[in-house]
């Protein structure tokens, strides 16, 4: 009777394996890092500054401080036109993954009278080497405005192209269906305690909203 009694609780105990198995708490994978990917000019860069200074630095901090899985890399390289970005671009898309493309070129361009066209077609090309490499990456297009008004360097002519400049970024956001920050120097443009001596490179603080100018389209592609 009592070896029947065993036999009985050890095939009850075997019955209940798989439950028991089943009920233990399980742990999730940690998600993937993915990869940002800050593509521009000085403004990028963090002119004359240290690179922790700069908007992409300081966009590393906030992700990080809301347990975000992602890691940002400043490919900004002052005095950059866009034909230089567009011969760039693939020996950075070689380099890691890409997840998510933040595009910031054109301003050297506008300094320098380059068509609006040129500048379409260079940032155009970039686009489609981004998309033709990383098909699911999300891509991000700053706008970017002279930091003066060039129509009072002499009739329309500067002004028309000024404005023929800021539309550019916008319209070729709305072509390629990409998020779009308008205007990257947006509360810093002008104000002389956000800027170097220079007048056109923003200081640490100017970085600062820089940074939130970025995140305020940045943050909801990161949720899509």
């Amino acid at each position: 009777m009592q070896y029947l009694l065993i036999c009985v609780c050890l095939l009850l105990a075997a019955c209940g394996t798989p439950d028991s198995a089943a009920a233990l708490p399980t742990t999730a994978p940690p998600p993937r890092m993915q990869n940002i990917i800050f593509f521009g000019n000085s403004l990028t860069a963090g002119y004359q500054l240290p690179a922790s200074a700069a908007f992409p630095s300081l966009l590393q901090q906030r992700l990080d401080s809301l347990n975000l899985p992602y890691k940002t890399f400043n490919y900004g390289v002052s005095g950059e036109t866009s034909a230089g970005g567009r011969q760039r671009v693939a020996s950075v898309l070689a380099r890691q993954p890409v997840d998510v493309f933040v595009l910031e070129l054109g301003a050297n361009d506008g300094l320098r009278g380059i068509p609006v066209r040129a500048t379409t077609q260079n940032l155009q090309n970039i686009i489609d080497q981004v998309r033709l490499k990383y098909p699911e990456a999300r891509i991000v297009l700053v706008g970017l405005e002279f930091p003066f008004d060039l129509s009072a360097l002499g009739g329309h002519q500067y002004g028309r192209y000024a404005a023929e400049f800021k539309a550019s970024f916008r319209l070729l956001a709305e072509k390629n269906s990409l998020p779009f920050v308008p205007f990257l120097l947006q509360g810093v443009l002008g104000r002389r305690e956000l800027n170097l001596a220079d007048g056109v490179h923003p200081n640490a603080a100017g970085h600062k909203l820089l940074a939130e100018n970025v995140w305020a389209v940045l943050n909801g592609v990161l949720q899509q």
